[in-house]
C-alpha cells in the first residue's frame, strides 16, 4: 500500500476515533501521576460498563516481594473440579491500569474459554521500574502453584496472558520461568504487545503520529518510565524481543492493523519462527491499539478474543480430560 493511500478503518473503529478526536487532547506526561492515573481509569470505565456476568468473582491478596498484591479471580462456573487458570497481566504502559481497568476483558476470557482468570495489580512505573512488575508476575504464578488448589485451581494447567505492556511482562515471565527450570506453562495469549523500544518501525511511522490514539511520543514516555536507569539497548527481560525464545510453549499473538506497535508483534513472530517456537498470529484489520478493551463495539476485536479463548480451551484440554 502506498503512503498516500488511506489505511482501512472499520466503521466501529472510525466511530471510536471520532469520539476520541472530539474530546480534549490528553497529555499524561504533563500531569501529576495521580491525576494521570485517575484519568486513565475514568477513560477505561466506559469500556467496562457493559456487564459480563459470571457466577463467581472474588477479591484476593497475594503475597508479593514488596507486600500484598491485589488480585481478582474470575470463575466461569462455581465449585466442582479444579479449573485451569490464565494469569492475566493488564496493559497500561507499565504506568497505568489495574484489575478494574481490564475487568470486562478478563470476564470475557473466563466465560469464553471455560478457564478461571486471575488478574492482579503489579507495581507500576516510574515509581517501580523494571524488574518490579516482572517480580510481581512471577510471585503470582508461584501463588497459583502453591495455593491455587485451595481456590479450585489446577496448578498443572496454567497459562499466562496480557495486553500491550502486560504482554511484554507475560512474555518476560515465560522466559524467566523457563530459565529458572520450573514446570513449563501450558501457553500464553499476547495481545498487541510492546516487546522492544523500537520507535522507527514502519508501523510507528505510519500510525504513531497520534491519529490512532496511541502515539510514538507516548510510547517513548512509557518506555522511559519502565526502563528507569536501564539503557534502551538493554538485553534484560525488560525487552523480551531480544531474549532467547527457544523452548517456550505455543503462543497466541494478536495485533491491531492501525497500531504503532503492529511491527513489534511481526518482529516477535519472526523471532519465534527462528527459534522454532510454535505460535498463532491473529491480525485484527482496521482496529487500533487497545481494541481488546473495545469488544463491545469492535466486532473484529471480539472475534479475536473468542479465538484466543478457543486457543486456551485447546491447550488446557489434556488427553482423557474434558475441555473446560
Amino acid at each position: 500500500m502506498s503512503d498516500t493511500q488511506a489505511p482501512f478503518v472499520t466503521p466501529a473503529t472510525a466511530a471510536i476515533l471520532a469520539r476520541a478526536r472530539a474530546a480534549p487532547p490528553v497529555d499524561y506526561a504533563s500531569m501529576s501521576m495521580a491525576d494521570a492515573r485517575a484519568l486513565f481509569d475514568r477513560n477505561n470505565a466506559y469500556w467496562n460498563s457493559v456487564p459480563v456476568a459470571l457466577p463467581e468473582v472474588s477479591e484476593l491478596a497475594l503475597p508479593g516481594p514488596a507486600g500484598a498484591i491485589r488480585a481478582r479471580l474470575y470463575r466461569p462456573r462455581p465449585g466442582g473440579s479444579p479449573l485451569p487458570v490464565l494469569l492475566y497481566v493488564h496493559g497500561g504502559g507499565w504506568t497505568f491500569g489495574n484489575v478494574g481497568s481490564h475487568d470486562r476483558c478478563m470476564r470475557l476470557l473466563a466465560r469464553e474459554s471455560g478457564a478461571a482468570v486471575l488478574g492482579f495489580d503489579y507495581r507500576l512505573a516510574p515509581e517501580h521500574p523494571f524488574p518490579a512488575a516482572l517480580e510481581d508476575s512471577v510471585a503470582a504464578l508461584d501463588w497459583i502453584r502453591r495455593e491455587g488448589h485451595m481456590h479450585g485451581l489446577d496448578p498443572a494447567r496454567i497459562a499466562i496472558g496480557g495486553d500491550s505492556a502486560g504482554a511484554n511482562i507475560a512474555l518476560a515471565t515465560l522466559v524467566a520461568q523457563r530459565d529458572a527450570g520450573v514446570p513449563a506453562l501450558a501457553g500464553a495469549v499476547l495481545f498487541y504487545g510492546c516487546y522492544a523500544p523500537l520507535h522507527d518501525t514502519e508501523s510507528h511511522r505510519r500510525f504513531g503520529g497520534g491519529a490512532y490514539v496511541l502515539s510514538t511520543a507516548r510510547m517513548r514516555w512509557y518506555w522511559r518510565n519502565y526502563l528507569g536507569d536501564l539503557p534502551e539497548g538493554t538485553e534484560s527481560l525488560a525487552v523480551p524481543l531480544r531474549a532467547d525464545l527457544r523452548g517456550l510453549p505455543r503462543l497466541f499473538l494478536n495485533a491491531a492493523g492501525l497500531d504503532p506497535l503492529l511491527d513489534d508483534t511481526i518482529l516477535l513472530a519472526g523471532r519465534l519462527a527462528h527459534a522454532g517456537t510454535p505460535y498463532e498470529f491473529d491480525l485484527i484489520p482496521g482496529a487500533i491499539h487497545g481494541c481488546m478493551q473495545q469488544t463491545s463495539e469492535e466486532a473484529g476485536a471480539a472475534a479475536s478474543l473468542s479465538r484466543a479463548a478457543s486457543y486456551l480451551a485447546g491447550i488446557f484440554a489434556r488427553p482423557g480430560t474434558p475441555a473446560p
